[in-house]
């Protein structure tokens, strides 16, 4: 048997129905940041070769910096040199470090490196060792690439390539508002990202190297009596989504390691520094940033999830 309820009935239930949704809106807690990447210092993303911060709104990691800080952390994103020696990045980075520690009373940070950024952010920390808590460094190029070696073994005398590409990269650097675009100079990135100027740069900063060929080096090292931790991942695969744009020239570029694991622009066995946490991601090196614009492999793991993952990782180091 059904009951009919009147007008009137109906409407003091309807009235007592949204009042109670509401008390129950205004009685739950506002949603809350994450606090999985909240570490006790500051994150510096640093990036690599022909790299950037920011151009026209992209960012070079792209995402991740927003994911880290909506789990908690505080995050920096330097701008340096797109295409100079580790030397003259390194000093650009520290120089950042010293303005942010000043505007905010920062002791120190946890550097993560990619490319080309994993030897800059070793100079700053064997420039800098009080400034620095952790070195972490994703496809570093820290034995060289066989690709700088072999365009160095094939420019030619007239230096035409060079300038056309030099000119591209102070293109880059202009457009991210680096104060050094004029500056940037493909043979001078090239010699410092090839094999003999990776073992001089590394006979200056020696601190985190591997104990072994193509092994791992030290979980925690000392430089000047300052002890920070040390970390490395990399990729190994090369083709890996055929929608993104990138896939094609890194299989070109991939032929010049011979058959040796790599990302498409360095090897497995170079970007190996510090603790090697995982060196065979199946990423290639755009992937380890998230680009192009977030096309990955299928089935391969977001890297935007990787970086907040070590962010906790360097969480529970205390670090």
């Amino acid at each position: 048997m059904l009951f009919k309820m009147s007008p009137k009935v109906c409407s003091k239930a309807a009235l007592a129905t949204v009042a109670l949704a509401t008390a129950t809106l205004i009685a739950a807690p506002a949603a809350q940041a994450g606090t999985t990447a909240k570490t006790k210092y500051p994150i510096v993303l640093v990036h690599g070769f022909i790299g950037f911060d920011n151009v026209l709104g992209i960012q070079y990691f792209y995402q991740i910096p927003s994911a880290l800080r909506d789990e908690g952390a505080t995050v920096y994103i330097a701008s340096v040199n797109p295409s100079q020696t580790t030397e003259f990045r390194g000093e650009e980075l520290i120089q950042q470090m010293k303005q942010w520690a000043a505007k905010d009373g920062v002791k120190k940070f946890n550097l993560i490196g990619h490319s080309h950024g994993g030897p800059t952010v070793r100079y700053a920390a064997g420039t800098v060792p009080t400034m620095v808590a952790s070195v972490s460094t994703v496809a570093g190029t820290h034995f060289g690439s066989a690709v700088a070696d072999s365009i160095l073994a094939n420019t030619t005398p007239d230096g035409t390539f060079d300038k056309a590409a030099t000119a591209g990269l102070q293109l880059i650097a202009w457009l991210t508002g680096n104060k050094t675009a004029s500056q940037a100079d493909l043979l001078t990135a090239l010699n410092a990202l090839s094999t003999t100027g990776a073992a001089a740069f590394n006979t200056k900063f020696p601190v985190g190297a591997p104990t072994t060929t193509c092994g791992s080096g030290p979980l925690t090292a000392k430089i000047a009596g300052n002890s920070m931790n040390w970390y490395s991942f990399s990729g190994t695969s090369v083709k890996t989504n055929s929608l993104d744009i990138s896939d094609a020239l890194l299989a070109y570029t991939a032929d010049y390691f011979k058959g040796t694991a790599n990302d498409g622009l360095v090897s497995q066995c170079s970007s190996h520094w510090g603790k090697v946490i995982k060196d065979n991601y199946p990423w290639n090196h755009l992937d380890e940033i998230n680009q192009v614009l977030g096309v990955i492999g299928k089935g391969a793991p977001d890297p935007v999830a990787f970086y907040v993952q070590h962010a906790n990782r360097l969480k529970w180091a205390l670090l």
